[in-house]
């Protein structure tokens, strides 16, 4: 079985997770997992194609945003919170709230 690489609490940087939330398509996905709990990639409804999503996943696990685990043949996401509220105070909480609060539609368009 594939290892997948996450990086230890210590070496989550800013400017990755920033990097991670900048595209709207990755911002709903971490959205709708703090909304519902753990999810497999096929489970969040995104407008875009399977490689697509699997490519969204990566950056958010590698930028220490996400967990994800193999089970079986699906992927399961689940949200770092304790690890990103440690790094940086507020940051995950403020952005999701902003984004419910403001979230913009994603479109087929987006990262495609």
């Amino acid at each position: 079985m594939k290892n997948l690489f996450h990086p230890d609490k210590d070496d989550i940087h800013l400017s990755s997770v920033l990097y991670a939330l900048s595209d709207p398509v990755r911002l709903f996905i971490v959205s709708e997992i703090r909304r519902l709990g753990e999810r497999s990639c096929g489970d969040i409804d995104v407008p875009v194609v399977k490689s697509t999503m699997s490519h969204h996943a990566r950056t958010l696990r590698e930028a220490g945003v996400l967990n994800v685990r193999i089970q079986g043949t699906q992927r399961m996401l689940t949200l770092r919170e304790d690890d990103l509220e440690s790094r940086f105070p507020g940051l995950l909480l403020s952005i999701l709230d902003a984004y419910d609060r403001n979230g913009e539609p994603i479109s087929s368009h987006t990262s495609e």
